[in-house]
């Protein structure tokens, strides 16, 4: 595969960078698809190492062909770090509190009887299902084995590890858990309602549904129960809070970080109140969260956040969890707000916005989805810079509000 030098890559428009590494990906596949062939040839003896069966192997990756697509995706860098109110504004909205307390209603029963098998709450576990997949509207549509096997036969710093989940996904097949034409999924192999990678199906996926199979795809109970699961191996602690928003004294300029824990009594000795003003609880121990600095939000936040952590190692993605769950529950949201004058978008927002730059002539392939994509930011970037606007491309509010006012 051609290498990119990442800091060209980074002085590139996101939709200039995704093209060229597309046909530069598409060149060296198109180059080496003697090699793929190879590679898999060679991995057929590792892979029954691991326990896949030679027939299995030898079906599922006959005629099997490298994604170009696949590569590209792995080698594009952000041109922009997306700013946490941003990330939040599109995954904790009123939409997706409506959409996740109709199916907590719709799933009640396999929720509550993953929360009595393994301890953790049907907020948290829908918190999950709606941030990875949108309660199952969007899984991914990349077939899983291709997509490993690309990454896996790649030059990618993690080839190895993508050998690994090309081996799990295999004996997921092999098993008869899921649909060889269903199995489809992430540019990286995550697939299913709430986004496991194939080891992580093997080491926690569950039957809740007791059908004899353990499908993700399929099955909204498998799903939930295999999320639990994956919480309380993660080190959930039922009945613990994920945490608080709280309120720091003026001027506070005590530790923080979330693997910083002290114990609650601490915190309040250095004047750290709820954001309500009630005191804190008198056990337990957590760490101060500052996603946006001291000007912004402030979280204590427990083990149970550092459990959500584990799903996915960021901290922006357990607080969009933690946040959620919340407001699931019937909470309010957040009572302090974020240190900008341009808030981000709800996806509601996000779709007006995108109808709106259509009207404008901006080819968007008529979708007015919500995802901020390679030609929406684009778009926002040419209409910010004939706005006489900063042209980075954000879905911010004072995009949408010029577009409503022209």
């Amino acid at each position: 595969m051609i290498s990119i030098d990442a800091r060209a890559m980074r002085r590139l428009s996101g939709g200039l960078a995704l093209g060229l590494a597309l046909g530069l990906a598409l060149a060296a596949t198109q180059a080496s698809a003697g090699s793929f062939s190879d590679c898999l040839a060679g991995l057929r003896g590792a892979a029954q190492a691991s326990g896949v069966e030679a027939a299995t192997f030898d079906k599922i990756t006959r005629g099997l062909t490298p994604n170009p697509d696949v590569l590209a995706m792995s080698q594009v860098q952000p041109e922009f770090k997306t700013p946490i109110w941003d990330y939040l504004a599109g995954l904790v909205d009123d939409e997706r509190v409506r959409d996740g307390q109709a199916m907590m209603a719709r799933y009640g029963q396999a929720l509550a009887l993953a929360q009595s098998r393994f301890g953790v709450d049907p907020a948290t576990i829908t918190a999950v299902w709606g941030v990875e997949s949108d309660f199952g509207r969007s899984f991914g549509t990349r077939p899983v084995v291709q997509s490993l096997a690309t990454l896996a036969c790649s030059s990618h710093r993690r080839a190895s590890y993508f050998r690994g989940e090309l081996f799990a996904a295999l004996k997921i097949i092999q098993h008869g858990d899921i649909d060889p034409a269903q199995f489809n999924g992430s540019w990286a192999g995550a697939f299913g309602h709430t986004q496991f990678m194939p080891s992580t199906f093997l080491a926690t996926a569950v039957d809740l549904d007791g059908d004899g199979r353990k499908d993700l795809i399929n099955s909204a109970p498998d799903a939930v129960g295999s999320t639990a699961n994956y919480l309380r191996k993660g080190g959930w602690v039922p009945g613990l809070e994920w945490g608080y928003e709280v309120r720091l004294p003026e001027h506070y300029a005590g530790p923080s970080g979330r693997t910083h824990k002290e114990p609650m009594g601490a915190w309040a000795g250095r004047g750290v109140t709820r954001i309500d003003g009630s005191h804190l609880p008198g056990g337990g121990s957590a760490g101060l969260l500052l996603p946006a600095g001291p000007a912004g939000p402030a979280f204590l936040v427990t083990r149970n956040f550092d459990a959500i952590y584990s799903y996915n190692a960021a901290e922006s993605y357990a607080l969009a969890i933690a946040l959620l769950s919340d407001r699931l529950r019937g909470r309010h949201g957040l009572a302090t707000a974020w240190p900008t004058n341009d808030p981000g978008l709800s996806r509601a927002d996000r779709r007006e916005m995108q109808t709106l730059l259509m009207r404008r002539g901006y080819n968007l392939d008529g979708k007015a989805d919500g995802v901020i994509g390679t030609k929406t930011k684009q778009a926002i970037t040419d209409f910010q810079a004939k706005s006489g606007l900063h042209p980075d491309g954000r879905a911010c509010v004072s995009v949408l509000t010029a577009l409503r006012g022209r």
